[in-house]
């Protein structure tokens, strides 16, 4: 990975993260900076799993890219229900 796939993958990891909470059901619970957190590690997760596929070219690459929002919509969604309820103790 370059450092500019680097970079796209913070920057993409980072608004999917946010967008990803719009799918997640109920109330927001989970503080932003996990959401964005969760994004990006999932974004990176992403680019490592077209690479172990085989679906790198070299530049920018649709799949990886696919992979990228995929994983990171899925990554915030899933911490976002086992996120515990801030009224919950």
């Amino acid at each position: 990975m370059t450092i500019g796939g680097s970079l796209a993958a913070v920057v993409l990891g980072a608004a999917v993260g946010v967008l990803g909470r719009l799918i997640a059901p109920g109330r927001p619970t989970m503080p932003l900076w996990l959401m964005i957190a969760v994004g990006i590690v999932a974004a990176f997760a992403g680019t490592g799993l077209s690479h172990l596929v085989g679906l790198e070219n070299g530049g920018w690459d649709y799949w990886e890219t696919l992979f990228q929002i995929a994983l990171a919509a899925a990554g915030v969604y899933l911490v976002a229900m086992v996120w515990p309820r801030s009224g919950a103790r």
